[in-house]
This record gives structure tokens, sequence and C-alpha cells, in this order.
């Protein structure tokens, strides 16, 4: 059983400890994704549809809205995986040619080499986050943003798509698709039609089916599968002490089961798990 040992939640993004040893479902995020093997066994991700490596010498880069997903192999030990979801705007308030980081095409490959010094830092990191007593709001997102900037300046394209004043998030994509998006995710919990979406943005059923799979690279569910995953963090983080009951029931679902199920198979961790290792580092 796959285990959240660490959560930091704040304005970055999340950051989290994770000890995977189960695979799970093909999902996306709306933030920039980095995976790097804290320890355990070598593993793998699938990303763009081919399978890579983590290891120690490797990193997984996975662009905003990139579908991705954990190929855990079967008969193999569990992996404790540093994984990062950092925030755009985070990022675009501290540099503003990172704003670019929201679009699905920022970092360039991957599957990427860890030089010596990220892998130093990297630990640095993990270090901190397995200690008793980690460090401030401060200087966790400057440990964060350090290790960050020396994986982007290495491998991403961001200067390139500043100067080209490059659009972020979905604001290239097809307009449809853009409407489509749109109503996906102020879409009320438990109330999402997929057949109205697509009327409404003038497409037969098939169409926009296909149409917004071959733009964006996720199926429609899985974008409001997303929306969903990240209210969840959301109310994760502000309620610590919150009833699951109420969330699985302000998130549509019909018993805390079924959202049990659904927020395991997207990270690995039960909800009450992820709730009682979670810090705030919000402002």
């Amino acid at each position: 059983m796959s285990n959240a040992c660490r959560i930091f939640h704040g304005g970055f993004g999340r950051i989290a400890l994770l000890d995977m040893d189960e695979p799970l479902v093909p999902h996306a995020h709306s933030e920039c994704h980095v995976l790097i093997k804290a320890t355990g066994e070598n593993t793998y991700f699938s990303v763009r549809g081919c399978r890579f490596p983590l290891t120690d010498e490797t990193a997984i880069l996975v662009n905003a809205w990139e579908p991705h997903f954990y190929d855990h192999q079967t008969g193999v030990s569990e992996s404790l995986i540093l994984a990062l979801y950092i925030e755009p705007r985070w990022l675009a308030a501290l540099q503003t040619d990172l704003s670019t980081s929201a679009r699905p095409d920022f970092f360039s490959q991957p599957c990427v080499e860890l030089t010596p010094r990220m892998r130093r830092m990297a630990d640095i990191l993990i270090g901190e986050m397995l200690g008793f007593a980690p460090k401030t709001r401060d200087e966790m997102e400057s440990l964060l943003f350090d290790l960050l900037i020396s994986i982007v300046e290495k491998h991403s394209d961001w200067h390139h798509l500043a100067r080209l004043r490059a659009g972020t998030g979905g604001d290239f994509y097809d307009a449809r698709v853009r409407r489509a998006t749109e109503l996906i995710l102020q879409a009320p919990p438990g109330d999402l039609d997929l057949d109205a979406v697509a009327r409404q943005c003038g497409l037969s059923r098939g169409h926009f089916f296909s149409l917004f799979k071959k733009t964006t690279g996720m199926t429609p569910q899985m974008l409001a599968n997303m929306r969903c995953m990240q209210s969840a963090f959301d109310w994760l983080a502000s309620n610590s002490q919150g009833s699951l009951g109420e969330l699985s029931l302000a998130l549509g679902f019909s018993e805390q089961g079924h959202f049990t199920r659904f927020f395991r198979r997207h990270i690995g961790a039960a909800p009450s798990q992820y709730q009682r290792v979670m810090d705030d580092y919000s402002p």
C-alpha cells in the first residue's frame, strides 16, 4: 500500500514525499511537476505515451496539463519519491518569465539527467522534509526555488518562450476546447454533463472527445478529475480537522468510500493519511 510520508502545502503548490508501491491511474495537474527518487528501488513513470526510468541519476519532468502515471512494476519493492507540484503563479511572482511554466511545453523532455549539484540540492530538501523540525516557510521556499531553477535552466526553453511572448495554460488551444475547459472547470461538483458541454461548444459528442484529446492530450473526464483533486487538496490544506465525509459530499461523491478510492488511485494515499501528514506553509 502506498503512503504519503510528508506533505508541505503553500503558495508554491505542494511538496510531497510519497512511499510508492502501487500504480496510479493516468492523470494530470495544473502545476508543473518534478519527480525525484529519494530512496528505494528504481522505478518508472509513463509520460507522453512512453515509459521512463526514475533512478538516483534521473528526474521525471511533467508539464502542466500533461497526462502521466506511475508505472509500478509488480514484485518490486517500494520507492520513496520526492514529488514537486509547483504553482506557476508562484514562479511568475519570483521571476516574470517563469509564467511560461503553466504551458504544456515548458519542459523540453520528460526524463533528464540530474547533475551532482541538482542531486545534492534534492537530498537537502528531502532531508529537511524527513526532519523533526523543518525550516521556516521562507527557508523551504528558497531551497525549493534553487532546486527548480537549476533544473529549469538546463531542461526548459523558458527564455525562448518568454521572448516569443508565448501564451500560458490553454491560451493556444482551439477556441472550442478553451470553452469546453472553462465549462468543465466551472461545473458544480457532481453535476458535469459532458454531452451538454459538447453541445455548448457546437460539437457532436464524438467530435468533441476526439478534438479535446488531440488538442490537450487529456480526455474531458481527466480534466474534471484534475479539478476534483485540486479542490480536495485545497480543502485538506485548510481543514486539518475537517470531516472527510463533508469533503466527499462537497465534491459530489455519494459515499466517502467512493471518494477515498478515487483519491488513492490518483495520488497513492488515502485522504485521511494525506490530511495527517500535511504541513500548511501558506502565508
